[in-house]
């Protein structure tokens, strides 16, 4: 037996995807028969990124009430700064803003904020250039999307290794009659895509539950009424564990349009409940995982083409059901057990 740190940075009282990946990869090392932990580094904001890095970098990880760590295995930025001659790094993202999100990030910034943050994103850039080649034994990705991103600005290579779904009950138990979609509510994950989809002709008896929350809830309830939408729509808080896996257990199809998603790990989740996914061409992790047809469809980002998907399943319940059954087989293929025996193996 191995004693194991899963390392991952977050924001102070903060939820979110990440968290459940490194929740789920100690509870997987624990069944797997190591004494796994998970060490939260701090994730500062905008202007004190440099000083979570350090902090990061100076955390001791090689021991815990004097016994050693033999293993680490970090998630997010900055939390492969930390030091352990048998560290692997399993990634989620790096800062997107100081990256493929630049040009739409530093779009809104005055022009000397503009240039404070494009010194910052250098020594970004060097930093993680250095810790993700000199400072883990072996890098692996969460998706091709994080893939690309590493090789287009940084000429990292890396390999992909899929997070298989949080070990959650879950069941299929209808295929009912609306479409459901859980994340934050924030621009990148596209909610207003789905809505102004619903307005569409194609999906003129299309029904769907929004479940999540964020700071563009307001925004959403607003478009859904200036789109006549109605009952049609329902927007819930953030669910309980009990109450994501009801819905996924009863919707027809799930729905997850992101832009550039890292991941996605509802994606998984839907699979595991026997439930095809329907996304776009341009969000990232969900669209590498749906096989277009088979497991799910894969449209346009735009709202006539996600409208006529969605309008498909919800008019053919036998084809909900083929694509749900072939989503299932896919995502059983993802297992803890060979996640495990990865990033192990290289330790």
């Amino acid at each position: 037996m191995s004693r194991v740190a899963v390392v991952t940075s977050s924001p102070p009282i903060a939820e979110g995807g990440h968290l459940v990946i490194a929740r789920s990869l100690v509870r997987a090392l624990g069944d797997a028969g190591h004494d796994a932990h998970i060490v939260i580094t701090p994730q500062n904001p905008f202007g004190r990124q440099a000083s979570a890095y350090l902090a990061t970098w100076l955390t001791d990880v090689r021991s815990s009430e004097g016994r050693p760590i033999d293993h680490v295995i970090s998630l997010r930025f900055p939390s492969y700064a930390v030091r352990h001659p048998s560290h692997v790094c399993w990634l989620n993202h790096t800062m997107r803003e100081y990256y493929d999100l630049w040009d739409r990030w530093s779009g809104t910034l005055s022009p000397t904020g503009r240039v404070k943050e494009r010194v910052r994103k250098l020594f970004i850039h060097a930093a993680d250039r250095y810790l993700l080649t000199r400072n883990v034994r072996r890098l692996f990705v969460q998706s091709r999307t994080i893939q690309q991103r590493l090789s287009m600005w940084r000429s990292l290579r890396s390999t992909v290794l899929y997070p298989p779904a949080p070990q959650r009950p879950y069941r299929c138990e209808a295929y009912g009659d609306y479409i459901f979609m859980v994340s934050r509510l924030t621009p990148l994950k596209r909610a207003d895509l789905l809505l102004r989809a619903l307005a569409t002709p194609a999906a003129g008896g299309v029904r769907a539950v929004i479940a999540g929350d964020g700071d563009e809830r307001p925004a959403l309830e607003r478009l859904s009424r200036e789109l006549g939408l109605g009952a049609r729509v329902r927007l819930l808080p953030r669910l309980t564990d009990e109450d994501l896996l009801a819905h996924l257990s009863r919707c027809r199809a799930v729905c997850f349009p992101p832009y550039q998603e890292d991941y996605g790990f509802v994606t998984v989740e839907a699979f595991a409940s026997r439930k095809a996914v329907v996304t776009c061409t341009d969000s990232g992790g969900p669209s590498e995982l749906v096989a277009d047809g088979v497991a799910g469809l894969v449209t346009a980002p735009s709202p006539d083409a996600l409208g006529a998907a969605l309008g498909r399943l919800t008019d053919d319940r036998n084809l909900a059901e083929r694509m749900g059954a072939a989503a299932h087989d896919a995502g059983a293929k993802l297992t803890w057990t060979n996640t495990i025996e990865q990033l192990l193996a290289v330790q």
